[in-house]
């Protein structure tokens, strides 16, 4: 099972306690999806909210479809016919738990993520722009930063945020599926930073030995074409320390020499021996 199934399998089961949020996820899956969806998984979804919001058809009755579409602001009962449009009407969505419970059922209707071990992708598939444009501002209103683009005929509400997407898991109140999430950024994280580490140390030793190969190749040819007496006795002194020890770092060098001398010393003298085989070879 992919992890936005095992999303949604999670969020099949959560119901809100208020009646009013019950009402604003039910409006959220008829406007993505609709009543008559094939999805088993939302039409199972769909049917437990109209139970929890009609009891009294308690008794094996269908409750009407305009009835159902009367309690989320869908029904226009003038034209005895469904309301036109891809929204949802506002008075459904003034508070924070209603917002949590249309975005669980826009979610479950047209959404999707991406498996966290992979990559971080959220997204809920819109008809119109309308629509998406309210799912957005709902989503923003969590502080978060929701964008639309657009995709064939659809409108995509998203995220790429791995940080967001947990925020977003914690408001639909998938919280097994946040804790999934947060240990596999966790893992992600450690391994990145290893990673850095490593790639850093691995990058230091190429330099420091790239270096010493290059420090070697000027007291040799110095050797070889003036002789190492020719150097000042500071510079002979670690030349041939150099040679003797030609994998040691500077700071090892260093405490080699009689007196010892500091890392930046020793780097000091190094540098005017290679100046010194620089002016040989010119």
């Amino acid at each position: 099972m992919s992890f936005s199934s095992e999303v949604k399998e999670e969020l099949l089961r959560q119901v809100g306690k208020s009646r009013h949020c019950q009402i604003a996820e039910l409006a959220a899956i008829i406007a993505f999806d609709g009543a008559e969806t094939e999805n088993h998984l939302l039409r199972e979804k769909y049917q437990l909210l109209v139970k929890e919001l009609f009891p009294i058809e308690e008794t094996g009755q269908t409750v009407k479809e305009w009835r159902i579409l009367e309690l989320v602001k869908m029904w226009d009962a003038g034209k005895k016919q469904p309301r036109k449009g891809s929204t949802v009407n506002g008075i459904l969505l003034q508070q924070m738990c209603c917002r949590r419970a249309f975005i669980r059922g826009a979610f479950l209707a047209g959404g999707s993520i991406s498996d966290p071990n992979k990559s971080y992708h959220f997204e809920i598939v819109c008809r119109t722009l309308g629509q998406a444009e309210q799912l957005r501002d709902m989503i923003n209103s969590f502080e978060m930063e929701a964008k639309i683009v657009e995709r064939k005929k659809y409108q995509v509400v998203y995220l790429k945020e791995g940080a967001q997407i947990v925020d977003m898991l914690n408001i639909m109140e998938a919280h097994v599926a946040l804790m999934n999430l947060e240990n596999v950024r966790i893992l992600k994280e450690m391994r990145n930073s290893v990673n850095r580490k490593v790639n850093c140390e691995t990058a230091n030793i190429s330099k420091t030995v790239n270096a010493a190969v290059k420090q070697l190749e000027d007291i040799e040819y110095i050797r070889d074409k003036a002789g190492l007496d020719s150097l000042p006795d500071n510079l002979r002194a670690v030349a041939l320390m150099r040679l003797e020890n030609p994998d040691a770092p500077l700071k090892e060098l260093g405490t080699l020499l009689n007196p010892p001398v500091g890392k930046s010393g020793v780097n000091h003298r190094l540098r005017k021996i290679s100046e010194i085989a620089e002016g040989l070879r010119g």
